[in-house]
C-alpha cells in the first residue's frame, strides 16, 4: 500500500498499520485490469457451453401446459406463460448477449443486458416446477461482472481502444482498486449462496441435530430410491455407505462447518483458497454419494475469484 501511495505522490510514506488501510487491502487491492478480464472470460464461456446444451430443454419447457405455470422471482410480472416462440427468443437473446459480454463486445452495454437475461430465462425456467437453487451462483457472479469494469482487458472492446489486448499502461492507473474489488464481489455473492444454504439447514425441524447425519442420510436414501424407480441407476457408493451413521455425522459435520464458516473466506486470501477446494471437494462428494451434479462448482469456474490473476500491488 505504501509503495502505491509513493507511486501516486511522488513521497516516501512512513510504514500505516492503520486497519481501514488493511480492510481496503483485503477487500479491495490495487490490481490490474487482467483480474476481472479472466473471470469474466472464465464465466461466461462455462454459460455459454452449459446453456448450449441445455437448449432442446428449454424449448421443450416452453411448451408445457400452462397450468403448470406458477411465477417466481422477477417472472411474477407476467400472469400467463409467454407465447413459446417468445420465450425461445429470449433464451437466444440471452445467449448471444453471453457471447458478446464474454467476447468484451461494447460491454458498458452487454453486460447489464446480459445480467438481466440470464436472470430472467432462469428464473423463467423456475417458474415451471421445481426452483433450481444451483443456478443461483453463476447467475449472481454474470450480475457482477456485467456491471463491473470486466473488459478493460482481453475484450475486443480493449483492442479497439488501445489496440492490443492488455492495455500498457504507466504509472499508478495501471493498478485500481476497482479492479481488485470485483473478485470480493463475487466472492462475497457466492459466501450468501452457502451461508443461507446452512442456515436453512439448522433452521430445520432437526436444528443443530441436522449435525447427527440423519437428515442427510435419509435425504441420500430416499434420493437413491427415487432413481432406481424412475429408471436410473443410484450411485454405488449410497448403498456402500448407509448403514454407516457416524460416517454420514462427519459429512454432515463437514458440510455445515463449509457453509456456516463460508463468511471467513472474506478474511484473508489463504482463508478464502481454503474455502474453496474445500466447497470442491463437498461437491464431488456429492456427486459421488449423490451422482448430482453441480456443474459450476465442479468444474471449479465458481472458485476463480478466490485465486488472484494478474499482479497486485503488495501491502
Amino acid at each position: 500500500m505504501n509503495k502505491f501511495l509513493s507511486l501516486v505522490t511522488g513521497k516516501p510514506n512512513a510504514p500505516s498499520g492503520n486497519a481501514l488501510e488493511r480492510v481496503m487491502d483485503t477487500l479491495r487491492p490495487a490490481a490490474t485490469a487482467v483480474r476481472p478480464a479472466v473471470l469474466r472470460i472464465g464465466v461466461g464461456a462455462f454459460a455459454a457451453v452449459h446453456n448450449y446444451r441445455r437448449r432442446e430443454m428449454f424449448q421443450k419447457l416452453h411448451r408445457q401446459d400452462a397450468s403448470r405455470f406458477a411465477p417466481v422471482g422477477v417472472v411474477r410480472i407476467l400472469k400467463k406463460p409467454l407465447p413459446p416462440k417468445v420465450a425461445d427468443a429470449l433464451f437466444e437473446a440471452a445467449q448471444v448477449a453471453n457471447i458478446l459480454t464474454t467476447l468484451g463486445i461494447a460491454h458498458r452495454v452487454t453486460g447489464p443486458l446480459n445480467a438481466a437475461l440470464q436472470l430472467w430465462t432462469v428464473t423463467y425456467r423456475n417458474s415451471w416446477g421445481m426452483i433450481f437453487h444451483n443456478h443461483n451462483g453463476v447467475i449472481a457472479h454474470q450480475a457482477v461482472l456485467g456491471f463491473a469494469p470486466a473488459a478493460d482487458a482481453l475484450s475486443v472492446d480493449a483492442l479497439l481502444r488501445h489496440g492490443r489486448l492488455v492495455p500498457n499502461r504507466v504509472g499508478h492507473d495501471r493498478f485500481d482498486r476497482r479492479y481488485g474489488g470485483v473478485a470480493t464481489a463475487m466472492n462475497i455473492a457466492t459466501t450468501v449462496v452457502y451461508f443461507i444454504s446452512g442456515i436453512a439447514k439448522v433452521r430445520s425441524p432437526k436444528g443443530w441435530a441436522w449435525a447427527s447425519g440423519d437428515t442427510l442420510r435419509d435425504q441420500i436414501g430416499s434420493d437413491a430410491v427415487r432413481k432406481e424407480v424412475f429408471g436410473s441407476d443410484a450411485p454405488k457408493m449410497a448403498g456402500a455407505l448407509y448403514n454407516s451413521k457416524a460416517q454420514f455425522g462427519l459429512l454432515a459435520v463437514i458440510t455445515l462447518i463449509v457453509e456456516l464458516g463460508a463468511p471467513l473466506s472474506l478474511a484473508h486470501r489463504r482463508l478464502g483458497q481454503l474455502f474453496a477446494v474445500s466447497a470442491w471437494a463437498m461437491h464431488v462428494g456429492i456427486r459421488i454419494v449423490m451422482g448430482i451434479k453441480f456443474r459450476y462448482n465442479l468444474t471449479g469456474v465458481s472458485y476463480l475469484s478466490y485465486f488472484p490473476v494478474g499482479p497486485q500491488l503488495p501491502r
